[in-house]
């Protein structure tokens, strides 16, 4: 318990820092445009979580900005501007936000053992290239979410400062969409940490409950949470449409990096994984084939 306690001052302290430095650091650029101050911050903030990450040896320090990050991202567009525009629609995006913030990083809590539990994934990075891990940490771990969360996170921007007057039905299919986003993330999440808990071997593969139809449901949900708040950008102000780079790019990233990387780990690991892949949709909840 004491050594969790420690790890978790040392997550505190490093986002305290972090964030007072991002602060810090926009006060000194307030004549540029909001989206070149949020990108400077954004690296600004990563680079002491950088630096945090290298004198504890532990790379995972940095997951949590995944998702507490974009919270700051959209009350700092929220203030720029609070009033003008839909305010009904801005409630909405913030709260939303919020919402799906706070639950991963609360997920990612739940499932941290503290300052030795290092994600597998970059333990592989750090064996595979001892001497350069230094640059994979700071570039592929760290810098390249920071820089693919800014761009998902575009889509805050119209919802926020130049959001329309009118809240309309795409309002509520962007809400609809955002809510099914975070509620399917959640199941999948509370599911698969229920079955971590429960199972009698590491062989066993999870395919329960909405894992039956999907192989990585919570990855489903959280590219849809990126669309949902494209759809936000787009009932705001459709000369915004060009934001669509953001959840793009996060969804190519975990088509093509975060899923083949989990499924090459499973079949390393688990027997049956392999028959498993051929019956169940990769990513979109769908029936058996």
């Amino acid at each position: 318990m004491k050594g969790e306690t420690i790890s978790f001052l040392v997550i505190l302290l490093t986002y305290a820092v972090a964030f007072i430095s991002a602060f810090l650091a926009g006060i000194y650029i307030q004549f540029l445009h909001p989206l070149i101050i949020v990108l400077i911050c954004d690296v600004v903030a990563t680079l002491v979580v950088y630096i945090f990450s290298s004198i504890y040896d532990n790379a995972s320090l940095y997951d949590p900005y995944w998702s507490v990050g974009p919270i700051f991202i959209a009350f700092y567009f929220f203030i720029i501007n609070p009033f003008s525009g839909s305010l009904i629609r801005k409630i909405w995006v913030l709260s939303l936000t919020f919402l799906w913030g706070m639950r991963l990083t609360w997920n990612w809590a739940e499932n941290w053992q503290g300052l030795e539990d290092e994600d597998w994934r970059y333990r592989m990075y750090r064996n595979n290239n001892p001497k350069l891990f230094w640059l994979v940490n700071l570039f592929g771990i760290q810098l390249m979410p920071t820089i693919l969360v800014y761009l998902g996170c575009l889509s805050l921007y119209p919802s926020l400062v130049e959001s329309g007057s009118y809240f309309s039905y795409l309002d509520v299919f962007a809400i609809s969409i955002t809510l099914l986003a975070i509620l399917v993330e959640s199941v999948a999440d509370k599911q698969l940490k229920k079955f971590i808990e429960e199972r009698e071997s590491h062989k066993k593969i999870m395919k329960e409950g909405i894992w039956k139809y999907s192989r990585h449901p919570n990855y489903f949900g959280e590219i849809l949470f990126w669309w949902g708040l494209y759809s936000f950008a787009l009932a705001s102000n459709l000369n915004f449409w060009w934001t669509i780079i953001g959840p793009i790019s996060i969804t190519l990233l975990f088509i093509f990096i975060s899923i083949p990387l989990m499924d090459e780990r499973n079949l390393n690991r688990r027997p049956q994984y392999k028959e498993y892949m051929e019956k169940t949709s990769k990513l979109v909840p769908w029936r058996k084939r």
